[in-house]
């Protein structure tokens, strides 16, 4: 036997006797081992034991091992899965461990193949000893911890991972935590934000180009795919991204092939996704502005984010923390807040959540001839936050809102005229209608 450390396992098989067969075999090999004899037997399993580990079936009646896998997801972000089956192929093997199986094996198994998969699968999943890998996030909140453990869980393995959360929350910095937990840390971090780039512009950054593929295009130049090989791309505010790009990043997705602008030739990719948007992907579905292929393809697990409304116990924490940093940059001297300060930090509604903190204390720091910040500080650089400049898709997003209402109070609610004014046909416009919520009946008279 290797030097494994004790694991516990959980087996599903609908087959009794391989099931009891197996389970001798490992139980031998010093692991701990439950069984189960379909998917929601091993999903109670799961919600009582511990597991570190499940080995499932692939064809089973009721819910086969995919549908397990999909649903263990749901409920324990990054378990690691290993699926046997009799009827193996290629495509079958790819098309699960591109949806996040940790290993795809064919029956009769063989006995080193088996134990080197479930060797692999400990290793990647075994908790790390410290929290470096997220230093970046400063959190005593519960909600916020829940989510750290399901973070580094998932990082084991290279599912895709959609973050949601309002602008400010921390996305890129979740992101970049997960990509710092990985076996892919000591490779590239590679981000780009989908909504702040024009569409071909978007394509060039994200495929690459072919010297020629357009006029500027004086010479061959990779895109971010191949930028971040073997390692992690993270696709910020990817519901903003335009659908004819939606349409590539879902053949990519499929394929693990990208194809420069301009290039006849594809070139295999090795990369990790993760993706995060403010926006609700569902309604964006619902209403044709993003593709529900591209959305299971991204969202096999979904982390939430919280505002920093819902975890206000963070405020002091942060705050002191942010302090620190901004006073060893600019000002030495400066070490605390006064208590009425911290008050009225923690009063506030933080609408542009830890970016905008960040921000608060960035500018008090900078104002301040006195060790400990003032509560008058505080407000007056609070007041700051309330004309302060938005992002550039933030301000992109408004000025579409104002102009559409602006069109629509001017033609009383006729489309046809709105979309005549504004340089678009109908399709279009009813689009950006839909994405902005704006129902032309209301400006009818």
């Amino acid at each position: 036997m290797s030097n494994r450390k004790p694991a516990h396992l959980l087996l599903v098989d609908d087959d009794p006797g391989l099931l009891k067969l197996l389970g001798m075999r490992l139980t031998s090999e010093g692991y701990r081992v439950d069984t189960a004899e379909s998917g929601q037997q091993g999903l109670r399993v799961l919600a009582k034991e511990r597991i570190d580990l499940v080995i499932s079936d692939l064809r089973m009646d009721e819910m086969d091992g995919m549908q397990l896998f999909s649903e263990i997801q749901k409920v324990q972000p990054g378990m690691p899965v290993i699926i046997l089956t009799a009827h193996g192929s290629i495509p079958d093997a790819v098309s699960a461990t591109q949806q996040g199986v940790f290993s795809f094996l064919t029956k009769p198994v063989d006995k080193d193949a088996l134990y080197k998969a479930i060797d692999e699968a400990l290793e990647r999943t075994s908790p790390a000893n410290d929290d470096q890998w997220r230093e970046a996030i400063v959190t005593r909140s519960p909600l916020m911890l829940r989510l750290l453990e399901q973070a580094q869980m998932v990082a084991q393995s290279d599912v895709s991972v959609l973050i949601n959360g309002q602008s400010g929350t921390g996305k890129e910095i979740l992101a970049q935590a997960i990509h710092n937990a990985s076996p892919r840390r000591a490779k590239p971090f590679v981000a780009i934000n989908c909504g702040a780039l024009p569409e071909q512009l978007l394509e060039s950054e994200l495929f690459g180009h072919a010297r020629g593929a357009f006029t500027g295009a004086v010479s061959n130049r990779e895109g971010l795919f191949q930028a971040a090989e073997g390692g992690t791309l993270f696709l910020d505010e990817i519901g903003d991204m335009p659908a004819p790009l939606q349409v590539k990043l879902l053949r990519v997705l499929q394929e693990r092939k990208v194809r420069p602008l301009g290039s006849n030739r594809d070139l295999d990719i090795n990369v990790r996704i993760i993706s995060a948007t403010h926006r609700d992907l569902p309604k964006a579905m619902a209403r044709g502005e993003f593709r529900e292929d591209l959305f299971y393809r991204l969202n096999v697990v979904n982390l939430k984010l919280p505002t920093l409304a819902e975890r206000t116990e963070d405020i002091p924490l942060l705050a002191n923390y942010l302090l620190r940093q901004a006073a060893d940059r600019h000002k030495p001297f400066v070490r605390a807040f006064s208590t009425d300060a911290m008050k009225r930090l923690m009063a506030a509604n933080w609408p542009g959540n830890v970016r905008q903190l960040v921000n608060v204390i960035e500018q008090c720091v900078a104002l301040t001839s006195s060790p400990v910040i003032s509560d008058a500080l505080v407000e007056q650089a609070l007041e700051g936050e309330n004309t302060a400049l938005p992002t550039f898709v933030e301000a992109r997003n408004q000025f579409e809102l104002n102009y559409l209402r602006k069109l629509l109070q001017i033609t009383k609610g006729n489309v046809t005229h709105a979309a005549r004014m504004a340089g678009r046909n109908r399709t279009e416009f009813y689009k950006l209608l839909s994405r902005h919520e704006l129902d032309a009946n209301d400006f009818k008279e």
